[in-house]
């Protein structure tokens, strides 16, 4: 089974100023989808909504000194706000699945994720 990670991008100022309700019909779509995955044979392995972009520290290494600046580290009207981890045999439809979020969020990233523990024994 591969593990992909759906990218959620989205902008901070829109949530911001959205209505309760709004918000509910959003986090209503996301269980939506849950259910959407699970009814399909995926499995959700992790992710989270990640809080908005300016609470966001971003760190670099300078030499020696470890330099932390606040925000996020891209400029950009848009900006990660969420992902899910998702185990799943069938890519293809997990990108049919993955399409009934993007018709309230707009683009989705989805890539497969790394496994290091192929060819370790």
């Amino acid at each position: 089974m591969t593990e992909y990670a759906v990218l959620i991008p989205g902008d901070d100022a829109a949530w911001a100023a959205a209505t309760d309700e709004q918000k509910r019909v959003m986090y209503d779509r996301h269980n939506a989808f849950a259910a959407m995955l699970a009814e399909r044979g995926h499995k959700i392995t992790g992710g989270a909504e990640l809080t908005a972009s300016a609470t966001a520290k971003t760190v670099r290494l300078d030499g020696e000194r470890t330099l932390v600046t606040d925000g996020p580290y891209a400029e950009t009207t848009e900006q990660l706000t969420g992902f899910y981890t998702v185990q799943s045999d069938d890519l293809d439809d997990l990108l049919e699945c993955v399409a009934f979020l993007a018709g309230e969020e707009g683009p989705l990233e989805v890539r497969a994720c790394v496994d290091h523990s192929v060819g370790q024994a």
